[in-house]
């Protein structure tokens, strides 16, 4: 399955950066949708991204950086959005002001469509869900900012199998150990520790910028 980074504070030539992170998973699923939705449809377009197959979007947490791209669901059909039921009421009802949003409030971990699925809301100050791929390799872990921490995201992440690799935000996260093992790493977006990240784990980790595409 591909991963393509549609958005983030580093681009490669030929995207735009901004503070923020998205991606694609597949050809449905839309992670996080940035801070500026010029930016972001801009980047699709690069790619090319098929906006007419994105089927579902999955926001991480209420924050700008992640949310404010929203305004992308102008250019979609019909498509489920998923966010954590902890967003504030004024954002999920600015949601259903378009026609096309099928709006799906989260609290617990549970499946979002075959081998795709979200941790559930996570944390306490800051309420934050992730994704969990299941392709033939393994496990890999979507994050937006892991405001939750990383290593209780993975934790989560483990119940449903073995974690093959993590990718997006991680934010403060400093027990690198917790990621050995891991075939693939990619810091994205507001992770502190990112060339640490990527000296510690020089065979597994690689760097993330928006046109970056893996293979998950």
């Amino acid at each position: 399955m591909e991963l393509k980074i549609l958005y983030d504070n580093e681009a490669k030539y030929g995207f735009k950066k901004g503070w923020g992170f998205s991606c694609l998973v597949g050809d449905e699923l839309l992670f996080d949708t940035g801070g500026d939705a010029n930016i972001l449809l801009f980047n699709m377009r690069r790619f090319p991204v098929n906006l007419g197959s994105i089927k579902m979007i999955v926001l991480s947490h209420e924050h700008g950086d992640h949310v404010g791209g929203i305004q992308i669901v102008r250019e979609l059909r019909e498509v489920d959005v998923f966010v954590p039921r902890s967003f504030s009421n004024s954002f999920k009802k600015r949601l259903t002001t378009y026609h096309n949003v099928n709006l799906i409030a989260v609290s617990e971990a549970r499946a979002i469509s075959q081998n795709i699925f979200t941790t559930g809301e996570l944390g306490s100050f800051i309420k934050e869900q992730s994704l969990i791929v299941h392709a033939d390799n393994g496990l890999t872990v979507i994050t937006g900012c892991s405001h939750p921490g990383l290593e209780h995201i993975l934790g989560m992440a483990s119940r449903f199998g073995e974690i093959h690799g993590v990718v997006g935000g991680f934010h403060g996260f400093n027990r690198l150990e917790a990621l050995r093992g891991m075939e693939l790493i990619v810091p994205c977006h507001c992770t502190s520790r990112k060339r640490e990240i990527l000296n510690f784990f020089p065979e597994s980790s690689l760097k993330c910028s928006a046109g970056c595409l893996f293979e998950i």
